[in-house]
């Protein structure tokens, strides 16, 4: 069974629409034990890996090594590490009731107007949503007309532009026509050559001038945080690893995956705790599985940056991002590598709008209604919903970035924004975890450890954030 990532609604004209947040005791299935029957029941995960593998490693994770040099090298491994525990943990709690995170966050007191406080974050976060994603189209844009110039200026609107209603159109298509699932396993290859590709090039590295060594990848793990770059750290931190809006949308796909579904309603039984923690344990799995691969990519790109662009005082900003990252190769492997650098970068970015398209488009969808906009509970109407901003949101995404055109600015104040959302997410978790999931399916106290330390690291950086926003001098 492969998880719903495309326009709703993709089942035979003939067979009658599920609703996939709908429990069923007819839909009950024993969970796989162990890691080799579990595998066909992965892929939230991979949609997760789909969206994350892009811009917080491409750009701000490179951005980052390219100003500080090594010295944040362990950062990439926190930021990546400590959110998961956030993630399984609102996962553990969609598995134990059936519900998404957007509805979950609405029930979190103290309520406002009848809503919870949370759900007014998630309104002002549909903002975040179009500043990163337009940072993010655009900077795919840019990277294809550097290849491909309209009107010979790569650099010019009129090219610029051509290439964001390119992707645009594109992902419209992608989803009206439901070839979303093609799209994605192609573009998943794509990223995974891309991801091989840097991997290489960081071992190739040994045999070029800008070798790195031992006492560089030591020199990175030491726990420090250079004066006057906490902004591009604190981006990093949010736009790297799951963030605020991977972390809302994995208990969608967690649900429309069928984990909660297969575990059934609870019915108080023994049977009902040993599935739950069954497809639990698979849900883990598959959330570790999907860390492994986008921390290994995000630690590559961070390496090439410190590496290769710190040395020479590189730092990507502005339109010139593309043109700064891609001496990471040319200054290593000569300029036949920039083409290449330039449509593996463009990939990866491209793909990552295409993944993201619908999870915010269910996350957005999801917070009007419970704003009045629809019934969330009745599925016609929700997905139609659905449909209208998975053409909506491409669109303004790509209206916004003309506008800005700054695509690191625009990354930027997304990863930051994503910090401060991350906060609001493990309010919502430990209330949700002690007031709605089931005792009886919670890990031990190992986990419980691990989650608060999530938890603090989540708070810390996110006030850090906020002082930073409001221009206050950290350390």
């Amino acid at each position: 069974m492969s998880v719903t990532t495309g326009t709703p609604g993709a089942e035979s004209a003939s067979a009658p629409a599920r609703d996939p947040y709908k429990l069923d005791p007819a839909d009950i299935l024993e969970p796989p034990r162990g890691w080799r029957a579990s595998w066909k029941f992965f892929g939230p995960g991979f949609v997760t890996s789909a969206a994350v593998v892009g811009s917080g490693e491409l750009i701000t994770a490179t951005a980052l090594g390219a100003e500080v040099g090594f010295l944040l090298l362990w950062l990439v491994l926190v930021s990546t590490f400590v959110k998961v525990a956030v993630q399984i943990e609102l996962a553990r709690w969609s598995i134990s009731t059936g519900k998404t995170s957007v509805t979950g966050y609405n029930d979190v007191t103290p309520k406002i107007a009848g809503r919870g406080w949370i759900s007014y974050i998630g309104l002002l976060m549909i903002l975040q949503i179009v500043v990163g994603q337009g940072g993010v189209l655009g900077t795919g844009a840019l990277a294809l007309s550097m290849v491909m110039p309209v009107g010979g200026d790569p650099f010019s609107l009129v090219s610029i532009a051509t290439w964001v209603t390119v992707i645009v159109v594109l992902a419209v298509a992608v989803h009206l026509t439901n070839r979303y699932g093609v799209i994605e396993k192609v573009s998943t290859v794509l990223v995974a050559l891309v991801t091989l590709g840097v991997i290489a090039m960081v071992i190739g590295l040994q045999f070029t001038p800008f070798a790195w060594t031992a006492t560089d990848i030591a020199e990175g793990m030491q726990f420090k945080i250079q004066v006057g770059t906490m902004g591009v750290a604190l981006a990093m931190f949010g736009m790297t690893g799951v963030g605020g809006g991977e972390i809302t949308a994995y208990s969608y796909w967690v649900v429309e995956k069928g984990y909660a579904r297969f575990t059934g309603p609870n019915d108080g039984s023994q049977a009902w705790v040993d599935r739950a923690r069954g497809w639990i344990s698979v849900m883990k799995k598959d959330a570790f599985l999907s860390w492994i691969i986008y921390t290994v990519s995000t630690a590559a790109f961070f390496i090439l940056g410190a590496a290769v662009l710190h040395p020479q005082g590189l730092v990507p900003q502005g339109t010139e991002v593309l043109e700064v990252l891609s001496r990471m190769f040319t200054d290593v492997a000569g300029d036949w590598t920039k083409v290449i650098f330039l449509v593996g970068a463009a990939a990866a970015l491209i793909k990552t709008i295409l993944a993201n398209v619908p999870g915010f488009a269910r996350q957005v969808s999801n917070t009007l209604a419970l704003f009045g906009a629809f019934d969330w509970n009745d599925l016609t109407v929700r997905n139609k919903w659905l449909r209208a901003l998975m053409v909506l949101l491409p669109v303004v995404w790509g209206v916004f970035y003309l506008f800005v055109q700054s695509p690191v600015l625009m990354i930027v104040l997304a990863g930051i924004g994503n910090a401060v959302y991350l906060m609001a997410i493990v309010a919502a978790v430990w209330y949700l975890g002690r007031k709605q999931t089931d005792p009886r399916v919670k890990d031990g106290h190992g986990f419980t450890l691990y989650l608060v330390i999530s938890s603090i690291a989540v708070f810390a950086v996110g006030l850090l954030s906020l002082l930073d926003l409001l221009g206050i001098s950290i350390g």
